[in-house]
């Protein structure tokens, strides 16, 4: 089929593109053009790689029309943000795609309250980019059982690979928090350490991604969370990687209200986007309609981060 990939060179896009070219599609690769792929591949010489900006395009409602133009089968959007973003592409691809895979987050649920937590639980968003994706959701969704719009949606936890800093057992982007950890000198987490992260390997992502396209039956009119199968708690998180540097982790504990004075602004709002979701999140449903486990725990796929952050001189040891 033809596949047209938005946000195709992306954290999901590095890993997807090359199965989609193996996999035997017709793909064509849409971005902003400017940034290779975390992981260079062969498979991207045999993409049809297009340029566009999609905010200005949209703003002059061009967006649609040109991805309608490509003449897709598949459209796998990765990088829509906002519930009138999605209603206009959805509109113009009525009737000309036989599937619609959506990225979405597991930010739709909002805080954990009974984990883990499965794709049936309620909407309760407690932000703007939550909210806005589990408007998207919504919208697809009803599309799908209403009007048999061929909608999938897909929800990535915390999406993590070699290329980028994961987010590290304080719940923010610092890779001091690594450093600290690899030399045995005191970390401090907020509260008790026992708020959760949940990981997920953007290959595997992209995994979930090829078994939903190859089982249209069991996809469309669903949503999948995208996780390793276990969350991590922070201080458990946090004794993972210093063990790995052969240290045990010193860990110390401030309450909020102290522990953010601590760091930055910046990490400190990170920091407390993590741990008020606390995410612990199911993956049963993905095995159950279309046979898909994540290969990775979420320690493995933290592990090859941190690998790559060690070659990359980031976390010296």
């Amino acid at each position: 089929m033809r596949v047209v990939v938005i946000g195709a060179s992306g954290h999901i896009g590095t890993y997807l593109i090359p199965r989609l070219v193996d996999a035997g599609h017709d793909v064509v690769a849409v971005s902003r053009g400017r940034r290779d792929p975390y992981t260079p591949h062969g498979a991207w010489q045999r993409v049809t790689t297009i340029t566009a900006d999609r905010e200005a395009e949209e703003a002059d409602d061009t967006f649609g029309e040109r991805m309608v133009a490509l003449e897709p089968d598949v459209v796998m959007d990765l990088i829509c943000f906002e519930e009138s973003s999605a209603r206009r592409l959805a509109a113009a691809l009525t009737g000309r795609v036989r599937h619609f895979l959506h990225c979405g987050t597991i930010w739709v649920h909002g805080p954990s309250t009974r984990v883990p937590t499965t794709e049936d639980r309620p909407r309760r968003p407690i932000a703007h980019y939550g909210r806005q994706k589990a408007a998207i959701e919504a919208h697809l969704l009803d599309r799908a059982h209403r009007d048999g719009f061929p909608a999938t949606v897909i929800h990535p936890g915390h999406i993590t690979g070699p290329g980028w800093v994961p987010v590290n057992p304080a719940g923010n982007l610092d890779p001091a928090v690594f450093q600290a950890l690899a030399d045995g000198t005191e970390v401090t987490l907020p509260n008790l350490g026992m708020e959760t992260v949940q990981h997920v390997h953007a290959e595997d992502v992209a995994r979930l991604f090829m078994d939903a396209l190859a089982n249209p039956a069991g996809s469309v009119g669903e949503s999948f969370h995208s996780v390793a199968t276990t969350a991590l708690t922070l201080r458990g998180y946090a004794e993972a990687v210093a063990g790995w540097f052969g240290q045990d982790a010193r860990l110390s504990y401030l309450p909020w209200e102290q522990w953010r004075d601590t760091v930055s602004e910046e990490q400190a709002r990170i920091t407390y986007d993590h741990i008020a979701h606390s995410p612990h999140c199911a993956m049963d449903k993905a095995q159950r309609l279309l046979g898909h486990r994540p290969r990775h725990t979420s320690l493995e796929a933290i592990a090859e981060a941190v690998d790559w952050l060690v070659a990359a001189g980031t976390i010296t040891r």
